[in-house]
């Protein structure tokens, strides 16, 4: 869940504090600012992990990354965006918590370079996890951030012409599942990457987590004194985060922590939203639901993983499952190699070939633009991504 970077950011949030490292179309609103990154990029990384060597080598990209800040019914937004050319198909990515969908920036173009280049990606960040207070010290809690996404998705999304993918990450997942119960028409599939659905009582961890969200003191304190590394020059708070995270963070991760995480109104959000997250994830998830759509919906678990304990994944029997075991944490984005490997990974990598299926069944609705378009749909929808016809 929080930071859901699994480490600093308290725990996400706390999970900055202890600095360990293992610290979601009618155009209305035209785009505020846009800010154009080339990331033609050759790198190559050894990582040991336990005992294992992994060794990463990623080849020059072509892609180009936008950073765009648009009005999402009134809330200033920040947008990772990647446009393919001939799109087959639109990825809509949703962070964990901390909101900051620039931790996930090489996560998303090596999706986007996995996924052939055939993929529109929007990575989309929460209100007030940002650079500036454009919300003047209002907290906003799960379910507005999930109303914001959906509002996003009717705003922006609503004119594309090829399947909505979501994916989301620890409570992304979460708010993703939402989403797809909200407006399941707009959804085609979703994936789910180390998924916080539920509280672990179990979790000494979170129960820390949870008495310092639910503390308004504690949290105002932890977000000042946060927010006092903001204040310092972004060479000094980059140095002594990197000192204190290790040197497998990212120069991306290092450069959004300093620039977005470390602000009062940020941390203040990032607990708000732990608080409101642990007072509804405390339900016993929707195993129902996700059971009835396991066709539509794949799972991604860490091997050890408290926002997201194994135990979980046999809720959803015959579902398309995987389980990391390269000790790569929830804070997956932090690490170029985690980054990568999540959006590599054959198994749990976005399936190509259900992604195609997806995109001919979508063409062949538009062309039979048919009074009973709806239930075609859903016959064919089913006929093609039956856990079976998959592979």
């Amino acid at each position: 869940m929080l930071i859901h970077l699994s480490s600093p950011t308290l725990s996400s949030s706390v999970r900055i504090l202890t600095f360990t490292p293992s610290l979601r179309y009618s155009f209305i609103n035209q785009p505020l600012q846009t800010y154009r990154t080339a990331i033609p990029s050759t790198r190559t990384r050894v990582v040991q992990m336990g005992h294992e060597k992994s060794q990463l080598v990623s080849q020059k990209s072509h892609a180009i990354s936008n950073f765009r800040l648009c009005n999402v019914s009134g809330r200033k937004t920040e947008l990772v965006e990647i446009h393919a050319t001939n799109p087959r198909f639109h990825v809509l990515f949703i962070p964990g918590n901390p909101g900051v969908v620039s931790f996930y920036t090489d996560f998303l173009e090596s999706l986007y370079e996995q996924m052939g280049e055939t993929a529109s990606i929007t990575g989309i960040g929460y209100i007030s996890h940002s650079e500036k207070d454009w919300e003047h010290g209002r907290l906003f809690g799960l379910k507005e951030q999930i109303d914001h996404k959906i509002n996003f998705i009717q705003q922006e999304l609503q004119t594309i012409e090829v399947p909505l993918i979501l994916i989301g990450h620890s409570i992304g997942s979460f708010m993703s599942l939402e989403i797809y119960k909200r407006i399941p028409e707009k959804v085609a599939y979703i994936f789910a990457l180390y998924p916080f659905l539920a509280v672990d009582t179990k979790s000494q961890q979170q129960s820390i987590i949870k008495k310092i969200s639910r503390s308004q003191l504690t949290s105002n304190v932890i977000s000042a004194i946060v927010a006092l590394f903001g204040f310092l020059p972004i060479w000094a708070s980059r140095f002594i985060a990197k000192i204190s995270l290790g040197k497998s963070w990212s120069t991306t991760a290092l450069d959004a922590l300093c620039t977005r995480v470390l602000k009062y109104h940020t941390m203040r959000n990032v607990l708000y939203l732990t608080m409101t997250e642990f007072e509804e994830l405390v339900k016993v998830p929707d195993w129902d639901f996700m059971r009835e759509k396991r066709n539509r919906i794949a799972f991604l678990y860490g091997d050890d993983d408290h926002w997201a304990p194994l135990h979980m994944h046999d809720e959803v029997p015959n579902a398309i499952i995987d389980v990391e075991k390269e000790g790569h944490t929830h804070a997956f984005s932090c690490t170029m190699v985690g980054s990568v490997w999540v959006a590599r990974h054959r198994n749990h990598g976005i399936p190509i070939s259900i992604i195609n299926k997806l995109y001919v069944m979508h063409k062949e609705v538009v062309r039979l633009q048919d009074s009973r378009i709806g239930l075609k749909f859903a016959s064919l929808f089913e006929n093609i991504c039956g856990y079976e016809s998959m592979y």
